[in-house]
């Protein structure tokens, strides 16, 4: 759907909070950086955008790089889950963040951590719908204090890259420095673990 595509995209330990069933700390398989690193993410399995027409996840793109990037670096993985969840059918789901995006939407969360103090780094990543990322984000993101924290927008997309990643995240996470973005496109994400690497040796997460 023209200017409304949707990517397909689908645990944490923080603040010192015992972790729910929804919640893992996943050890790093390669060196990294001595940083305290949180990576949040959104996903969405079922029916995605797929080189223009669809296909079914059973695993949305997001989790797929997620599960990615936390292979490779020591992080604690939180999944952003909505309290009412997004719909499987594609149309559905297009037809409700357009409607979220345009009410400036805050979809309630499912379990958030109750804080991002222990961290230094939050990876925020999900698939961009209609150029930005799903309103869920800014519900995610406006919870926490960011400031002296470095934020990373991840995204997996159909068209638009990064989207408005960068600025909505500068907006919505006050004091932080956003720093380098990855973007994935979706029909391509299984394959991207050598862009993954060469983004977190980029960013300073992986050495060596």
């Amino acid at each position: 759907m023209t200017g409304a595509q949707i990517s397909g995209c689908s645990p944490s330990q923080s603040g010192g909070a015992v972790p729910t069933a929804k919640s893992s700390q996943r050890p790093a398989t390669a060196a990294s950086s001595g940083e305290r690193v949180l990576l949040a993410y959104f996903s969405r399995p079922g029916e995605n955008y797929y080189y223009g027409g669809r296909r079914n996840l059973r695993t949305g793109n997001t989790e797929v790089l997620a599960d990615m990037i936390s292979k490779h670096i020591e992080c604690d993985v939180h999944r952003i889950e909505a309290v009412d969840a997004y719909s499987e059918d594609y149309d559905e789901t297009v037809a409700r963040n357009v409607r979220e995006q345009n009410a400036d939407a805050r979809p309630a969360v499912v379990d958030p951590p109750p804080s991002i103090d222990r961290y230094d780094t939050v990876l925020l990543a999900s698939p961009i719908w209609n150029v930005r990322a799903p309103m869920i984000m800014s519900t995610f993101a406006e919870r926490y204090d960011f400031g002296g924290r470095t934020v990373h927008p991840v995204t997996t997309y159909a068209m638009s890259g990064l989207g408005t990643t960068e600025r909505d995240y500068a907006r919505s996470c006050p004091g932080a420095t956003i720093g380098e973005g990855l973007a994935v496109q979706g029909e391509k994400v299984e394959d991207a673990d050598t862009e993954v690497r060469a983004w977190l040796r980029l960013t300073g997460l992986l050495r060596g």
